[in-house]
This record gives structure tokens, sequence and C-alpha cells, in this order.
């Protein structure tokens, strides 16, 4: 059985400028506190207990997640912020009619019920499972955002059932034509495309090439913060969408492994483009956000090799020929929507790295053994 795990953020309801000022002095007071232990030798800092902090304000067990913290940040030389943070066994969840709130012991000796807001239906039936022991809760953190509301962040986890077998999977081919083509073994496809995404990211390359010019580089760092929500954001729906559409067609999902896409090379005037350049597009976040709610919704997700599946053909499995959106098979004359075809392929995947049927030189594609060429390829091509 696998385990899910969520991190809610949610905003505390209506806290006042008096509560909100002691968090903010108790976060630097834990930063201060942290950046103390940064600076000790890492044998002393290992042997490091509560015990030696007995004169800080702060709770021991959120002092004992500091030096958890800052122990295992090995490579870090100074901290700008260490939020407060403490385990699971030192804060408690009460609900009082429709409102839930957080009770912890923030000050040594003090502890306080603190209301929260909840927003999303979803994220109050996460509370409701806490409450009611189906679901196991993890670290509280208190966060600040830059407009200065607090937010508790708090870890879920909970079990949910392994994914039932299936032969039935949906192929999702990930490009930069389109973010996402999913296609069902019949064949029915589903496009997710975002050419907004295109303009987002040339609009916001061509921002920070002035900016950078001018040396206004907080200017920078905060459109890069915003431009990267606005992709999540949309990763978001790709993968929800993604896996309803599974769970529509009762199938499975197979992926492309993608590991080492951003390594492989581009031509010169791709690399320079901010549109095409495939280092801006991201393939990880989406595919993170499709494993774990397809955990979440008790769907298999498989991940498959990405050789050939963009230049063999859905229908035969020759190598056909592919041109940007089009696709066309000489052997078989199919013709498509080249991603569709890509996606087919990945959903059909049989356990081999190759297609079955190929129309290659002597000696195969890449040292094919000659037992998987096509005994139909034409004379001279096998």
């Amino acid at each position: 059985m696998a385990t899910a795990t969520l991190t809610l953020k949610l905003p505390f309801l209506d806290l006042n400028t008096v509560k909100a000022g002691e968090f903010e002095r108790l976060q630097a007071l834990n930063t201060e506190v942290a950046n103390g232990i940064l600076g000790l030798p890492h044998e002393v800092r290992r042997k490091l207990t509560t015990a030696a902090f007995g004169h800080v304000e702060i709770g021991s067990a959120w002092m004992n997640q500091t030096i958890r913290n800052v122990n295992a940040k090995k490579k870090a030389k100074h901290f700008r912020l260490v939020p407060l943070e403490t385990n699971n066994q030192n804060w408690t969840l009460h609900k009082v009619g429709d409102t839930y709130s957080v009770g912890f012991g923030l000050l040594r000796g003090v502890k306080k019920r603190i209301p929260l807001t909840v927003h999303q239906s979803k994220h109050g039936e996460v509370l409701e499972r806490i409450l009611s022991g189906e679901a196991k809760q993890g670290t509280l953190r208190l966060t600040r955002s830059k407009r200065g509301v607090w937010y508790a962040c708090i870890s879920v986890s909970w079990d949910v059932p392994d994914p039932p077998q299936t032969t039935r999977f949906i192929g999702v081919d990930r490009g930069q034509n389109h973010l996402a083509v999913a296609a069902t073994p019949e064949g029915t496809p589903k496009f997710w495309t975002f050419a907004r995404i295109r303009q987002i990211r040339k609009h916001y390359a061509a921002k920070r090439r002035r900016l950078q010019k001018a040396g206004k580089l907080k200017t920078v760092k905060r459109l890069e913060q915003k431009e990267a929500r606005t992709v999540r954001h949309i990763n978001h729906i790709i993968s929800k969408e993604v896996v309803a559409y599974a769970r529509q067609h009762g199938c499975g999902i197979r992926l492309e492994d993608l590991s080492g896409i951003r390594t492989s090379k581009q031509p010169r005037g791709v690399k320079r483009n901010a549109a095409h350049n495939r280092d801006y597009w991201p393939y990880y976040d989406l595919e993170q956000k499709i494993l774990y709610k397809a955990g979440l919704s008790g769907v298999a997700v498989e991940k498959v090799p990405p050789q050939y599946t963009s230049k063999t053909c859905c229908k035969c499995g020759a190598i056909g020929e592919r041109q940007r959106h089009d696709f066309k098979c000489e052997r078989c004359g199919y013709r498509g929507h080249s991603d569709h075809n890509a996606a087919r392929n990945i959903g059909a995947w049989e356990g081999m790295a190759c297609p079955l049927e190929l129309h290659v030189a002597a000696g195969g594609v890449h040292g094919t053994p000659q037992s998987w060429v096509s005994e139909t390829s034409p004379k001279g091509l096998a």
C-alpha cells in the first residue's frame, strides 16, 4: 500500500497585528539561532540538544526542529530566513462549529489555539481525515508571504490502495507544440495546448535581459518567481485533467521517461529562442504532478523509453517521416498528427526500446539485432 503526502498552506483567520508581530519577532530570533549553530564546527553541531538553548524563549520542540534543519543543510553558509517549524507531536488540530484551528506552544510554557481560513473544500476534507484518524499529521511550519500574510503549512499523509493492475493505458506525449497529448488504446485523442506559455516565456526572457543590463537583479528574481507560479498553475490544470481522462476511460497512464532531456543537444537557433528552448519547459514538474494525483486517484502510472515513439507508425510499426505536426508512413499510408501518433505508441508500448517493424539499413538502428528487423522490410533495407 502506498502513502500519499500533501502539504496544506492555510492562512490564519483574522490574525491581529500583535500576534503577527510576535510571529515576526520569533522567526527573526529563530534565524539568528540557526546562523549561530551554522557557525559551529560540524562535530559540535551534531551533538547539540535543546538543553543548550534554554535561554531562548522559543519552545524546545521548535528549537529541536531548528537544530535538525540546520544540520541537514550541510553546504549552507548563511541563512537569510529560517521558518518556525515543529514536528507532528507538538501541535493539535481542533474544530469548533465550522472553524478549524491549530494549537501549539510556540513560547515556552504557553500554548494557544489560532483559527484557520479554509477556502477550498478539498482542504476541509483532508483536515477531516486528520480529525477522524484516517490521516497522520506531519510537521507544522509557520510562514509569511511577501504581502505579510501568515500561513500554517501542515503536512498530512495517509495510506492509499495500490492501483489495480491493468493492460489498458493512455499514452501521454509531452512536447513543445502541445504541452501534452493523450491517446486511449482506441486512439481517441485529447490535446492540451497553452499557446500563452510561449508568449510568457518570450515576454519574461526579454524583460530579464533588459533588467539584467540595468542591474535590477531583485526585480529579475521577482519576475522569475511570478513566471514559475504561472507555469506551475498550468501544470496543475493539465495533470488534473490527464488523470481524470484516464479514469474516464478506465486506463492507467504511460509517460515517456525524459530523464536527461536537458543535457541533450539543441540547434543554436532553437537554444536562443525562449519560446522554443527545451530548457524552459517544465517537463519534470508536470510529471510529478501527474504521479501524485494519479496516486491519490488509484490510477496506475508507468514510464517507458522515449526512443522512436515520435518516428514509429502507430498502425504498422514502421519508421515513418515526421515534419513538425504531420506524420506520414510510406509503408502503410497512415497520416496523422505527429504528437497523437507518439501518444499512441507510448500507450501501446510492449517492453521494447525499439519498434518491431523497422525500415533501416543493414545492421539496424544503433546496432539493433538483425532478428528485430521485420521480415517484411523491402529488400536491401534489412
